[in-house]
């Protein structure tokens, strides 16, 4: 018995458990994510529901945005008539088994037989053939994975609950919000009827999601179909680095996620998350600082973090070294004075003595009046000149060729400036003008695709330890 139940683990583990975890850390052969600079997709499972889908589709109408609706087969055949208004009304149409039912406990000829026959149900109402696909709950299974030349698999990058009637409108417009960001793809139900979920749950999603696509529009986003999305993908720099390099970012970014929740850090701007920070202690040798002071060990700090997944598609949207550089400057100039206004208003935060990084050295860090000192030689300089050399030759558009160019001059730095010297330098409440944004976004658009004469290095890249 005990070997029986030895050879179901076994067997579980390689049919569900390594490629769901596959799949939602490395993307694998599944789609959850796009690149695009103003879109974001809304999509839709568990329908069509005739007391909820007539009403969402009226919502998409009236705000013109157009959604992806991953149907249960079962109730694609129930309602016919919504099936082709989805269809007329420009939304796409997806596959989420003809029954709402796990593929962990299904056999792989009972997955097949699941799409084909919703996939056939579509058809015959609307014409068209249907190739996306989403399992239910997302779980994928060995054989899922390798059906990837009948179906593309599509996941999602945000999901809120929103099946949870308890949760309220209120809570989820503010989750939903949080996360409306280009690129993201938001998981939604348009049904309440399958397992687990609360029958008058969609109402409140309903309310968050014209709330939420009130803010898109005042933003300049919108929401388009997965498949325009994933032409978007296919067209981008992502898709010219090679399997290893995505290897990588998928650990980079999955071991960030790790750091954040260990080191519990904050972000500045949590809708458009770019600079995370921390307080600690400092633990190096004595620093001289410009304003006269010294830096102790023992001495509160502000530890900043760039976010490592912004760092990486700033880098990858990138067509030169120079441009990489002036937005990664732009973005500083946007989250410092927040920073400033923050600690301004946050005794622990005035108690602290220095904001601290740890980069490559650039120029760009002193623009904003931080000092550049070199690391003490020792395990952490090494260790760090790695990590960042690494890091620099996947985001860096023009990759390890940049690390034979400069090897000598791409050490760790230490940044460093007096928070009293921030609050004195930044003054968050003077608005930015948007002429100016505009202007700064033309002259970064016009740059090179070729590094200039004048080529700086990436600026503010931190180290995660």
């Amino acid at each position: 018995m005990q070997t029986l139940l030895l050879w179901l683990f076994y067997i579980s583990t390689f049919y569900a458990f390594i490629p769901g975890i596959i799949s939602r850390l490395f993307g694998f052969r599944v789609f959850r994510k796009g690149t695009g600079p103003k879109e974001f997709a809304l999509t839709f499972d568990d329908g069509p529901d005739p007391r909820f889908t007539p009403k969402l589709l009226d919502l998409l109408k009236r705000y013109g945005v157009k959604a992806t609706f991953f149907v249960v087969g079962s109730n694609a055949e129930r309602h016919p008539d919504l099936i082709r208004r989805i269809h007329a009304e420009g939304h796409l149409i997806g596959i989420h088994n003809y029954v709402h039912k796990t593929n962990w406990l299904m056999r792989p000829a009972t997955v097949r037989k699941q799409i084909k026959r919703t996939d056939d149900i579509i058809y015959n109402i609307t014409g068209e053939r249907s190739t996306y696909y989403r399992p239910p709950w997302g779980i994928v299974n060995l054989f899922d994975i390798s059906k990837r030349r009948q179906v593309q698999i599509v996941l999602w990058s945000a999901m809120f609950g929103d099946w949870r009637e308890k949760q309220g409108a209120d809570r989820l417009t503010e989750k939903m919000i949080s996360r409306l960001n280009p690129g993201e793809v938001m998981l939604l139900h348009d049904c309440g009827t399958t397992l687990g979920a609360d029958q008058d749950a969609p109402e409140h999603m309903l309310v968050a999601l014209e709330r939420t696509l009130q803010e898109a529009e005042q933003r300049g986003l919108r929401s388009i179909r997965v498949d325009e999305m994933i032409k978007q993908v296919e067209h981008s720099p992502l898709q010219q680095i090679s399997f290893g390099k995505r290897l990588i970012v998928g650990l980079w970014l999955a071991w960030e996620q790790v750091f954040q929740l260990l080191y519990r850090l904050k972000t500045i701007t949590p809708a458009d998350p770019f600079l995370h920070y921390r307080t600690r202690k400092y633990q190096g040798a004595a620093v001289r600082l410009e304003d006269g002071s010294t830096l102790v060990k023992g001495d509160k700090i502000i530890e900043l973090h760039i976010d490592n997944r912004q760092l990486f598609e700033l880098g990858i949207r990138s067509r030169s070294s120079a441009q990489l550089a002036i937005r990664m400057i732009r973005r500083m100039e946007k989250d410092l004075p927040v920073l400033a206004e923050r600690i301004a208003g946050d005794e622990s935060l005035l108690a602290a003595k220095v904001l601290y990084g740890v980069t490559m050295i650039n120029r760009g860090p002193e623009k904003f009046g931080f000092t550049v000192l070199d690391l003490p030689n020792g395990w952490f300089a090494r260790s760090t000149k790695f990590y960042l050399s690494v890091l620099l030759s996947v985001i860096h558009p023009s990759g390890g060729a940049r690390l034979k160019e400069r090897s000598e001059a791409l050490v760790p730095k230490m940044i460093l400036m007096p928070v009293s010297q921030l609050l004195n330098k930044m003054n968050p409440k003077t608005p930015h003008s948007g002429v100016a944004s505009e202007r700064n976004r033309r002259q970064e658009e016009a740059l090179p695709l070729q590094g200039s004469a004048v080529d700086p290095e990436l600026p503010g890249i931190t180290v995660v330890h």
